[in-house]
């Protein structure tokens, strides 16, 4: 019996090689589940594998937990009576759609005016400009500020008495107006402090894409009559996807991450009127009304558009066998 269970044990955690010669098996120290190149790194990723476990996909884990009870302030969450409550009372609220819209506003018109600009930049830089080092570090310089900045930059841009904006727009006849305290405006008004600041990355990322396409490419467009305009839209543009997608993720995350921005505006949980999204909702319902069972569901809706955000991208990444 003692046997059996030994070479049982052999057959599930140790690899064998079979010997053509009739000999007997010799086990292979590479291969199997419990191989000693296995053991010998445990280690090294097994202690930041656990902490990760715990502390990000535990932490989920437990978010929707909370989501499922009505835990408000500082009480015990009741386990006991789990439901989908919180859920149903997000898509009857009407603060809580209106910051949906407003996120969706956010993300959309943000990602693709930050690939357009980007797109338009990378094309230019990719002239072989004069000072091209100079203009690419100016193009990417404000996606180093922090969001605290960056809105402390534009409430001073956007004031409605001396800003630079209104005075740029005096100019032509225009304004001033309130861009901050308009709820028509203020939405726009965020977008295009944001498109300021990341629009840089969109250039790099398409820069990068340009010099990686054949010049011959470029040449033989010019040799068929194609103008300027319609090479890049029929030849150049279409081999750009790669870049338009890895682009697309990055802008859409720091787009669902602009709390930080709003927070600043106002200095408070309550962004300007006009301007509220699900993550500055969530806060404002965990830290300032207490309701935090209500704030864990919209952090798990959170997690899931953030996850249909970046699903399709790992699948395509994997047809394309970059995973």
């Amino acid at each position: 019996m003692r046997e059996k269970l030994a070479t049982l044990a052999r057959t599930l955690f140790r690899r064998r090689r079979a010997r053509t010669d009739g000999g007997e098996a010799t086990a292979n120290p590479s291969g199997g589940f419990l191989s000693d190149q296995f053991v010998s790194s445990l280690p090294y990723w097994l202690p930041a594998f656990l902490i990760m476990g715990l502390a990000v996909y535990g932490a989920i884990f437990w978010n929707f937990l909370l989501s499922l009870t009505d835990f408000q302030q500082f009480g015990n969450p009741d386990y006991g009576h789990l439901d989908l409550g919180m859920y149903a009372k997000a898509f009857g609220d009407q603060v809580f759609l209106g910051a949906l819209q407003n996120t969706f506003a956010l993300l959309v018109s943000f990602t693709l005016c930050c690939l357009v600009v980007g797109l338009l930049i990378a094309i230019l830089v990719d002239q072989k400009i004069r000072y091209e080092n100079t203009f690419r570090t100016i193009y990417l310089l404000p996606m180093a500020l922090s969001f605290v900045v960056t809105a402390q930059f534009w409430l001073w841009m956007y004031n409605k008495q001396n800003g630079v904006v209104n005075i740029i727009l005096g100019a032509f006849g225009l304004g001033p107006y309130e861009w901050i305290g308009n709820p028509a405006l203020v939405l726009g008004a965020v977008v295009f402090a944001l498109i300021w600041q990341f629009s840089g990355y969109a250039m790099v990322v398409y820069l990068a894409g340009l010099r990686a396409i054949p010049t011959e490419q470029f040449e033989a467009a010019r040799v068929d009559g194609a103008t300027t305009l319609r090479m890049y839209w029929r030849v150049i543009i279409p081999q750009l996807k790669g870049a338009t997608i890895s682009a697309s993720v990055v802008l859409m995350v720091f787009a669902l991450k602009a709390f930080d921005f709003l927070y600043s505006l106002s200095g408070s949980y309550y962004p300007p009127k006009g301007s509220d999204i699900l993550a500055t909702m969530m806060v404002r319902q965990a830290f300032s009304v207490g309701h935090r069972a209500y704030a864990a569901a919209i952090g798990i809706m959170l997690f899931a558009l953030a996850l249909v955000i970046i699903a399709p991208y790992l699948a395509y990444q994997y047809r394309e066998g970059e995973l």
